[in-house]
């Protein structure tokens, strides 16, 4: 008796734990091209484009003026004296030096302007999955591009668009995606 107990116990266990996982919702999305498809995204690009544009202005006219200040030096050295040289000299070095690292700057600049824009796109769109997600009741949402094998089902990405009002673009359309601003050199 005690045998047949354990079984039956048993057996309710599985059906128990069989009836859970058939209930279990896992789906997947790629975060990126939820980034991809939104509209901020675009406008994102385009301030960073200009953003980027407005750096490499000001950096061209530093090295204009760089090299306006040479061409000065050498067309006035011969009537300047030997103490005035080594200062403009040492001026001349002090410009060619902060020139150098202008390159270095506008990445900084230009990776912490993406950040700024991309930020509260991100926090959108993670929003939006876990709304999704909690309406349709996944219990797992995984990041689509980590999975190797996937049913076109569990996809939730059409789910997430229609929460952010957007339209997914049709498959095969020579329509050009936005990047996502998400890391990386724009």
């Amino acid at each position: 008796m005690k045998k047949f107990f354990t079984g039956m116990l048993f057996a309710l266990g599985l059906m128990v734990a069989g009836e859970v996982n058939a209930q279990t919702k896992i789906g997947y999305i790629s975060s990126q091209e939820v980034v991809s498809i939104m509209p901020e995204t675009r406008k994102a690009d385009s301030l960073l484009t200009e953003f980027r544009n407005a750096l490499v202005q000001n950096a061209t006219e530093k090295q204009n003026a760089f090299y306006a200040a040479i061409e000065k030096f050498n067309k006035d050295s011969a009537t300047l004296s030997e103490a005035v040289k080594v200062v403009k000299r040492t001026e001349l070095t002090k410009m060619g030096q902060e020139l150098g690292g202008e390159e270095e700057r506008i990445q900084q600049q230009l990776q912490q302007k993406q950040q700024e824009l991309i930020q509260p796109i991100n926090k959108k769109a993670y929003d939006a999955i876990q709304a999704v997600a909690k309406e349709a009741n996944y219990v797992f949402v995984f990041e689509k591009e980590a999975l190797l094998v996937a049913p076109p089902a569990e996809d939730i990405l059409p789910l997430v668009a229609k929460k952010l009002n957007i339209k997914l673009p049709t498959p095969g359309a020579n329509q050009p995606a936005a990047k996502p601003a998400t890391g990386g050199k724009p």
